[in-house]
């Protein structure tokens, strides 16, 4: 998902230039566009494969490597919003320009990281970056395309989210097990470079698409701020916790600066002249079920990759480009389960296809929770994760589709801004809540071997439990209809 600009909702001709079917390189700026949304989604996936190496090369343990995966999601997701405000502010192609340069310096920071704290500095920088692109790109998708051209762009949009998250995974490994690990951090410069001259090349004499829009101007920072330090502080508590117990004053006491940045997100919500949220969308049962039904979606999925990639990698000893291509059919079956959510969705409608979806979700998880040391990985580890990533990529759409319907256009952007912070702070949350319940069965060496796979077991119990408490759930807050056939299609990733 990425946020739309309010101004991608107006007319970016205002000062009748040209229609945007006359824009002579609109589909090559779309390949760049998706090259470069690509690289963002892929990000989030890559990195699994290369975290044992990393943690033995950067002697990181479970939980420094918790951090490299969360600090990247937590920037991306909690600026989003704030990302989308700038490109309103500054204009998309300024805002484009400036997320996609910080986010390629930061991948250059990345690969060269000789430390676990450079590197996970670097990973939230590159999730700024990300915040500040991917909503940009996506308002001047939206600005360069109408009628029927929209929807076909929006369709290979959307796509882009699942193949992203398929050649991660074998990218990962390919690289790991090649270069080294830092390749999969410095594969971003070149499809950096490309999208960075491209677009402002093509755009040259387009200035109504890429002129500020006259709104946002008033950033709110506060709530941006607030936003970011309630899911930071959470998931540094989880941490502090997995490594001293929740009794500790380093555990309790970020847990409950969580609940208070939380608080005052709200209270700062309720009194800023323009919000990066109107607390009032939260009235809207078809939003909130949508949002909750994406943020579990993503932790599960990611906190599966996370704990799988260490099984795979510590337990059963593969090597990275091995593991890379167990993990293949696993991302495809993401992509299949999506393809088939909206023709499921059309035919049962939101609440039965979400219901159904965690239900397998959580059977997936079930059967993981029976590996050990002798388990087979095709017999034994991708059936169970096969499974569940096939449930959770109709998920995926159901939950977008859920949180659209009905919104007025006028709040499509704030939206659809949502849906995709869900999906990148569930992805943050997802991972640091499950590996503090893995514990020390993510560590290498001895520590590692001593744990055996106790911990894993739990983990994807309480994967387990999470997927059938989220289909309760879903039963309550989505939607009981069908989609509208009339309406547009939804904005995702």
């Amino acid at each position: 998902m990425s946020h739309v600009p309010e101004s991608a909702h107006s007319d970016p001709y205002p000062h009748g230039s040209y229609s945007s079917a006359e824009h002579p390189h609109r589909w090559r700026l779309l390949a760049l566009l998706c090259l470069a949304q690509f690289m963002l989604i892929a990000d989030v996936t890559v990195i699994n494969v290369a975290l044992p190496t990393i943690g033995d090369d950067l002697d990181l343990g479970g939980s420094g490597l918790t951090w490299v995966v969360t600090a990247y999601t937590l920037f991306f997701g909690s600026l989003l919003l704030l990302g989308g405000r700038l490109a309103d502010a500054i204009g998309k192609l300024r805002s484009f320009v400036a997320g996609l340069t910080v986010f390629t310096a930061a991948s250059i920071a990345s690969g060269l990281a000789v430390s676990g704290e450079m590197l996970i500095a670097a990973r939230s920088a590159q999730g700024i970056g990300a915040a500040l692109m991917s909503p940009a790109a996506m308002a001047l998708v939206t600005a360069l395309f109408h009628g029927p051209d929209r929807n076909k762009a929006l369709g290979v949009w959307a796509a882009i989210g699942g193949a992203g998250s398929a050649v991660g995974v074998l990218l990962g490994g390919v690289f790991v097990s090649g270069p080294g690990w830092e390749w999969v951090f410095f594969i971003n410069v070149p499809v950096g470079l490309v999208a960075l001259f491209g677009v402002p090349a093509l755009l040259v004499n387009s200035r109504s698409l890429v002129a500020p829009s006259g709104v946002g101007s008033s950033l709110d920072l506060v709530g941006a701020f607030t936003l970011t330090a309630a899911p930071g502080l959470l998931i540094y508590g989880l941490v502090r916790a997995r490594d001293h117990g929740f009794d500790a004053p380093g555990a309790w006491l970020p847990l409950i600066g969580a609940v208070l940045a939380a608080a005052a997100f709200v209270v700062v919500e309720r009194r800023v002249r323009e919000p990066l949220v109107r607390l009032v969308l939260f009235a809207r049962r078809s939003l909130v079920g949508g949002s909750v039904v994406m943020l579990a979606a993503s932790g599960l999925l990611i906190a599966t990759f996370f704990l799988s990639s260490f099984y795979v990698q510590h337990v059963l000893g593969f090597s990275a480009l091995k593991t890379g291509l167990v993990f293949l059919p696993v991302a495809v079956a993401i992509t299949l389960g999506a393809h088939a959510a909206s023709h499921l969705v059309a035919r049962l409608g939101w609440r039965p296809v979400g219901v159904i979806a965690f239900a397998l979700t959580a059977v997936g998880a079930a059967v993981l929770t029976r590996l050990d040391a002798g388990s087979g990985v095709w017999t034994d580890l991708v059936p169970g994760f096969a499974l569940l990533s096939l449930a959770l990529g109709t998920a995926f759409v159901c939950a977008t589709t859920a949180a659209m319907n009905g919104m007025p256009n006028e709040d499509m952007g704030l939206a659809s801004g949502l849906v995709s912070t869900s999906h990148e702070l569930g992805a943050a949350l997802g991972v640091a809540v499950i590996s503090t319940i893995a514990g020390a069965s993510l560590e290498g060496g001895r520590a590692g071997a001593a744990a055996g796979t106790g911990g894993f077991d739990n983990a994807f119990t309480a994967c387990a439990i999470i997927a059938a408490a989220v289909a309760a759930v879903g039963a309550l807050l989505l939607p009981a209809g069908r989609p509208d056939p009339t309406q547009g299609p939804a904005m995702a990733h």
